[in-house]
């Protein structure tokens, strides 16, 4: 059995729904649907004895970590134990580009690395679907506005970091790599307002934020210090996370999918 935590976010649905054909248990904070066949479990990271019903018989273990949880020095060490007392023998963890580069501890790595199971880290930066945040801005006003307008980041699409997640969980091979997952090129908020303008065959206005308004904006859903290493990354990104990583074709056997597939698929959204 496959245990995916964060399951209800945009990367741990796309897993749920990647896994299909296999024994899945979906673990979330709240209350939610999930596929048929599926069992669901609520549990709480932050309170490793919760997940205890959702590990037993589980052979594999996605770890996916909340901005809250990130926020509030959260450790994996408690969660690791009981997965390895529960008979797991698979852990993927679904870490940050800015491990890499000194931004954000790497705790949560080390805690998977020393946890004497099979392991594999995925390290990925922005995502696609960051830009569901202009969804409301774009429907009533055809706008977008964001900070740093004209920095480009290969963010990638959730739907790959999923189908990445899904071969690690499954096949042998993987144990003790650490995988870099990016889109097939960098893109700015002012090309990802223009593809979706493109997508939705009407003009769309931008307007560039200052950093302080920006962090404004995101200190209403994201903690101060996961609000500020972000503004970082968008604002002064370092060469490692302007790169592009051929990891996901290298697994998948196909290309990362670029923002203007994917602002195509999810036009409806912008509408």
């Amino acid at each position: 059995m496959i245990v995916v935590t964060g399951a209800t976010g945009n990367v741990g649905r796309a897993l749920v729904r990647a896994l299909a054909g296999e024994r899945v248990t979906a673990v979330s904070r709240r209350a939610a649907e999930v596929p048929a066949g599926v069992r669901h479990v609520r549990a709480d990271l932050a309170d490793p004895a919760s997940l205890e019903p959702a590990l037993d018989g589980a052979g594999a273990l996605f770890l996916l970590t909340s901005g809250e949880f990130l926020g509030t020095g959260g450790d994996l060490g408690a969660v690791v134990a009981l997965a390895r007392t529960a008979g797991v023998r698979r852990l993927v963890l679904l870490s940050s580009l800015g491990v890499a580069t000194g931004r954000h501890p790497d705790a949560l790595e080390a805690s998977v690395e020393h946890s004497g199971l099979e392991w594999t880290v995925l390290r990925a930066g922005g995502f696609h679907t960051n830009t569901f945040a202009w969804a409301d801005v774009v429907r009533a006003q055809r706008m977008v506005a964001a900070p740093f307008a004209d920095v480009a980041l290969p963010a990638v699409d959730p739907a790959d970091i999923a189908e990445v997640a899904a071969t690690v969980l499954r096949e042998d091979g993987h144990h003790g790599r650490t995988y870099v997952l990016t889109g097939p090129e960098p893109v700015s908020p002012r090309q990802q307002a223009a593809a979706i303008a493109e997508a939705l065959g009407e003009p769309v206005r931008f307007a560039e934020l200052s950093r302080d308004e920006a962090r404004e904006r995101m200190l209403r859903f994201m903690p101060e210090p996961v609000v500020e290493s972000t503004l970082d990354i968008l604002g002064a990104p370092k060469p490692v996370e302007q790169r592009v990583s051929g990891d996901v074709e290298r697994i998948l056997g196909r290309p990362a999918r670029r923002f203007a597939e994917w602002a195509a698929d999810n036009a409806a959204v912008f509408k």
